[in-house]
C-alpha cells in the first residue's frame, strides 16, 4: 500500500504531465487551429493566450513533472524524460505519419505501468495487457474524433487515419482497435484473477465502448464530443471502480 505522500506525488505528476501535453499541443498547433473552423475559437487563435505563454506553461509543467517523478523514486526519475518525449512529441506526428492516433494511445497507455512503477518501484510484465488495451482504446476513439477534421487535414497536407482510410475505413479500424481493447481488458482481468467487481466493471466498460460505435453509425458525428469526452470518461471511471472495489472487498 503506497504512502499518502506518494499518492499525492503521483496525482500531481499526472496533472503536470497532462498540463504539459495540452499546453504544448496548443502551442505546436496554433497556426493550424487558427485555420480550422472547429478550433479557431481556441485561446491562442483568439488572442486570449499568447503562444509564448502556452509554451512557458508546457515547459514549467514538464519541469514540475520531472521533479515529482524524482520525489517518487529513482526509476520514475530516470523514465520521466521518456514519458515527456512521447506525450510532447505526439503534437508533431500529424506532420509526417497517419499513426498519430497510435502515438497518442501510447502516451496514455504507459500510464498504468508508470503508476505501478511509482507505487512498487518495479515493473510487472502482465501490465502490458492493460497498457496495450488502453493504447488501442485511445487510438480508436481518437480516430473517430479525427473524422471531424478529415477534409481540413487533407487540404493542409496533414496525416491521419481518416485521410488515409476515409470515413468508413476509419470506423472499421476504430472498431477493430476497440475489439482488441475489450479482449485485452478481459485478459488482464483473468491475469490478475479478478472477481465479480472487476468483471462487472469490464462488462460495463465494454458496453459503453460498443455504444459509441452504435451512436456514430446511427447519428454520424453529431454527438462525437459526448462520445469522445463524456462516455469515455465514464467508461474509465467504471472500469477503475471495479478494480478499487475488487481491492477492498
Amino acid at each position: 500500500m503506497p504512502t499518502w505522500p506518494v499518492v499525492m506525488f503521483i496525482v500531481l505528476a499526472l496533472v503536470a504531465a497532462r498540463t504539459a501535453a495540452m499546453a504544448f499541443n496548443r502551442w505546436a498547433d496554433y497556426r493550424w487551429d487558427g485555420k480550422n473552423p472547429r478550433t479557431k475559437n481556441r485561446e491562442i487563435p483568439t488572442g486570449i493566450i499568447k503562444p509564448a505563454q502556452a509554451l512557458t506553461l508546457a515547459i514549467t509543467a514538464s519541469v514540475v513533472f520531472v521533479i515529482l517523478a524524482g520525489l517518487i523514486n529513482e526509476i520514475c526519475l530516470f523514465l520521466s524524460p521518456v514519458a515527456l518525449i512521447i506525450i510532447l512529441g505526439y503534437s508533431y506526428t500529424k506532420r509526417f505519419t497517419s499513426l498519430a492516433h497510435v502515438v497518442l494511445g501510447v502516451g496514455l497507455g504507459i500510464a498504468p505501468a508508470a503508476t505501478y512503477i511509482a507505487v512498487s518501484g518495479m515493473f510487472e510484465p502482465g501490465l502490458l495487457l492493460l497498457c496495450f488495451g488502453v493504447m488501442f482504446w485511445v487510438a480508436g476513439f481518437d480516430i473517430i474524433y479525427a473524422l471531424q477534421d478529415m477534409e481540413f487535414d487533407r487540404e493542409h497536407k496533414l496525416h491521419s487515419i481518416p485521410v488515409w482510410l476515409e470515413y468508413s475505413g476509419s470506423l472499421r479500424l476504430a472498431a477493430i482497435f476497440h475489439l482488441l481493447t475489450i479482449g485485452l481488458m478481459f485478459l488482464y482481468i483473468h491475469y490478475i484473477d479478478g472477481g465479480w467487481y472487476a468483471m462487472v466493471g469490464g462488462i460495463l466498460f465494454s458496453l459503453l465502448i460498443v455504444y459509441q460505435h452504435i451512436d456514430v453509425h446511427r447519428n454520424g458525428l453529431k454527438k462525437v464530443n459526448m462520445a469522445f469526452g463524456t462516455l469515455n470518461g465514464v467508461a474509465s471511471l467504471i472500469f477503475g471502480l471495479g478494480y478499487v472495489l475488487e481491492y477492498f472487498y
